[in-house]
């Protein structure tokens, strides 16, 4: 079942289109990455998820509600966490989690049940007397996080999460979206490819406005070409292997030393390794490694950024 659907989103700033005709969907339970460059569409996207911003046109339905026209009942399924999360710097942090409490109506004799547990998944219990304003930046992503998980929501959104945090802070708020992501959808936009990586299933690329891709991050990674090592350098290599059936291209590459070739497919869903292997055995070649290619997001990412 889908958590989200969005289908054709296009919106607008004066002469400057942000969206394009943006489609995608988000199944309950899955943790997606909305990846792209700065001014990409993606907090513009993530606004009119949450019912903060209308489109010029198209379809956004959140839990299958339409965002337009149920926006307080979408509101009331998700927890969002905006870019620059809606603290009160006088408050404590059990004191601003309270007023969360009341502000989404958890009846009384909830509240501290939930309160507890908030404060636990984001880590604040040594922190709750604090006045927020005195918080690292690390500690008011925590409370920011556990505003957003307060009533339990279905849908947990959020916007560039560890933005501004240092490399310790941003493994902390990693570990904590592993956690949430047991009992909650995540979509959560980034231009960190690292992010991407370390926490989702799967990733929606935003590039002008438009998706450039959308799959899971091992479907990313999967190609059909092949990377041949040799002990040694041996003659006649590149030019057999361009004989051989259904290969593009051969590229020379050097790997700790040992003569490398990356052998292109010209047919995208044909592995090449079981051809190069028995290629290898008739020429007798010294082969050290046969593997397929894997791809880096950042290498698919800049890939599409070429496009562009």
């Amino acid at each position: 079942m889908s958590m989200i659907e969005v289908t054709n989103l296009t919106k607008s700033y004066g002469p400057i289109q942000a969206l394009r005709g943006v489609s995608f969907k988000v199944n309950t339970g899955e943790v997606v990455g909305l990846l792209g460059p700065n001014g990409a569409g993606k907090s513009t996207t993530i606004k009119i998820l949450t019912g903060y911003l209308q489109p010029d046109d198209g379809l956004v339905m959140v839990d299958g509600l339409d965002v337009l026209s149920h926006t307080r009942e979408v509101q009331a399924r998700i927890g969002y966490l905006p870019e620059n999360a809606p603290l009160y710097p006088e408050l404590t942090v059990q004191t601003y989690l309270r007023m969360i409490a009341d502000l989404r109506e958890i009846p009384l004799e909830e509240q501290q049940a939930r309160l507890s547990e908030a404060i636990y998944a984001a880590g604040l219990a040594e922190r709750l007397t604090q006045p927020i304003g005195q918080l690292s930046k690390g500690f008011r992503q925590r409370v920011g996080l556990a505003q957003a998980i307060l009533h339990r929501p279905k849908l947990l959104i959020f916007d560039e999460p560890t933005i501004g945090l240092d490399p310790t802070q941003i493994v902390e708020i990693r570990h904590l979206l592993r956690r949430l992501a047991r009992h909650s959808t995540i979509l959560f936009s980034s231009h960190i490819l690292s992010e991407v990586e370390a926490v989702c299933d799967r990733v929606v690329i935003i590039m002008n406005g438009e998706v450039k891709a959308d799959a899971k991050l091992d479907e990313l990674a999967a190609t059909s070409n092949a990377i041949l090592v040799l002990q040694k350098e041996t003659a006649g290599v590149q030019q057999t292997l361009q004989n051989l059936s259904g290969v593009a291209h051969i590229e020379t590459l050097r790997s700790d030393g040992y003569p490398t070739y990356r052998v292109t497919s010209s047919n995208g869903g044909v592995d090449l390794c079981p051809a190069i292997f028995d290629l290898a055995r008739q020429e007798n070649w010294p082969v050290r490694e046969l593997r397929r290619d894997v791809r880096t997001l950042e290498s698919v990412f800049n890939q599409l950024a070429t496009v562009e």
